[in-house]
């Protein structure tokens, strides 16, 4: 395993951007945790003996030992996490970094605003049993828990800061969507000043003529040996991913859409931004594109970001919008996570076993996540990182490339979030992305920009005719694979 760097502490050519008051604790271990923590480490001042992290594999137990972290070696529930993180921070100041899976984020995230501690996380996460035991598929979407976390804002406006979704998606993409605009407008000649409000940007996307856009994300990371059978393997949490992979499927829905899928579902209440198929996410393709295979299947997994994104950008009342764009997540994983999706869906069972590829043992290719914006008058412009798994060695320990844009995109989230400590609960989308990004951006390899003439309806093939419409090119119709 690497070692992390000296507790507190930080080497010359990383910068300290901040100094963090109080307790800090991190909730969860796993794959994002671990590449969170020397992160941590580096660009924060803090007291070392008064950071703690909570997770119950024991198998962490003496890694963290080894290094004098303190550790929680349990689980929080409904029933402890207040005693339990109220024995941690007192009555504040402190910061919470929620990477957990099975731990409601709303909850505890309604108790660090209650006693003035910052808190972050990078997606709304439920109590254990709420995804698979949940029978109401309206009630499962990703719609109805983000819904949930705005009327909590709604109710107690202002307040301590909590950063809800900011990883790499949710998240950092959302900072990539307005540095696109900005990029395009540019691009096309237009001089246009920073929107400073939400209906500001939102006139700038429609302004742009951009119909929608996908978050389209490419993993080619590979190690040397095959998947073994029986195995979930993955870049990231398989837990996170199989969880969200058995939900609805999700997108926000833009106004220019001339069809409507049969076997979808409007919301009632809220944004009404979104809506959901009666069909799992994860097996669930769509046409898209990202600049290293070119046109490619991605699978429309249901994520926060596809709901917030055409809620930020919608022009006019919510319920009969003048303007909004569709928007969904459009994921490639890595080769072995598709044959342990196939595994797993056609033997109607979740695998034994549970392996994420390391940084070490990954032997080529990296993660591509960024913004296609489609429609306007260059056709679609992906913006986004393409980050190798050998610079993210290079850059920090213990994360391959998936894990290091999320971990890079949570420091981010903390520094604004110390630097605006009583914005109350926030999206990524509320937030400053030009500082945002400067603070992350050292961990993105190449950021870049690529105009592509492709269309969805440039990979449909003649010999198996299907339904699609020939003047709205960039339809969902067209962008969804039978």
């Amino acid at each position: 395993m690497v070692q992390t760097a000296p507790r507190g502490r930080t080497a010359p050519s990383h910068p300290v951007h901040a100094r963090i008051e109080g307790a800090i604790v991190i909730i969860g271990f796993g794959s994002i945790g671990m590449g969170v923590l020397p992160l941590i480490e580096r660009h924060f001042e803090y007291d070392a003996s008064r950071l703690t992290v909570i997770d119950p594999d024991p198998d962490m137990a003496n890694w963290l030992r080894q290094r004098q972290i303190n550790h929680l070696n349990l689980g929080l529930t409904r029933e402890n996490y207040r005693e339990v993180l109220g024995g941690l921070f007192g009555q504040g100041p402190g910061f919470c970094v929620n990477v957990s899976v099975d731990v409601a984020s709303l909850d505890v995230m309604r108790f660090c605003r209650e006693i003035g501690v910052l808190y972050i996380d990078t997606v709304v996460e439920p109590w254990a049993g709420f995804y698979f035991e949940t029978e109401d598929n309206a009630a499962r979407t990703n719609y109805a828990l983000r819904q949930a976390v705005r009327d909590e804002k709604a109710a107690h406006p202002g307040g301590s800061t909590a950063v809800s979704c900011c990883g790499a998606n949710p998240g950092m993409v959302s900072w990539f969507v307005k540095e696109a605009l900005l990029r395009l407008a540019a691009d096309t000649g237009r001089q246009v000043a920073d929107p400073t409000t939400r209906e500001g940007w939102a006139r700038l996307m429609q302004a742009l003529g951009v119909k929608g856009l996908h978050i389209a994300e490419r993993d080619t990371q590979a190690r040397a040996r095959p998947k073994p059978r029986g195995t979930f393997v993955n870049t990231w949490s398989v837990e996170g991913f199989i969880a969200e992979g058995f939900q609805p499927a999700e997108l926000g829905w833009g106004t220019f859409e001339p069809w409507f899928p049969e076997n979808a579902h409007r919301f009632e209440a809220g944004c009404r931004s979104a809506i959901w198929l009666e069909r799992p996410g994860a097996i669930t393709r769509v046409h898209t594109w990202c600049p290293t295979p070119g046109p490619q299947f991605g699978f429309l997994v249901t994520h926060n970001e596809a709901i917030s994104i055409s809620d930020y950008y919608t022009v006019g009342d919510p319920g009969s919008p003048e303007f909004r764009p569709t928007c969904h997540y459009a994921y490639h994983p890595c080769d072995e996570a598709i044959l342990s999706l196939h595994e797993m869906f056609g033997g109607g069972r979740k695998q034994a076993r549970q392996e994420i590829l390391t940084a070490d043992e990954i032997t080529e290719g990296g993660d591509e996540l960024g913004v296609l914006l489609f429609g306007h008058e260059r056709n679609a412009l992906w913006y986004g990182s393409r980050l190798s798994n050998e610079e993210a060695r290079r850059l920090a320990p213990l994360q391959n490339a998936t894990g290091l844009q999320v971990a890079s995109a949570i420091i981010a989230g903390m520094v604004w979030a110390l630097e605006n400590p009583l914005a109350g609960i926030v999206e990524t989308d509320e937030m400053d992305h030009a500082r945002c990004l400067e603070i992350q951006r050292p961990y993105l390899g190449p950021v870049e920009a690529h105009y592509t003439d492709w269309t969805p309806l440039a990979t449909r093939w003649d010999l198996f005719p299907e339904e699609h419409d020939l003047k709205e090119p960039w339809a969902f119709l067209n962008v969804l694979a039978t």
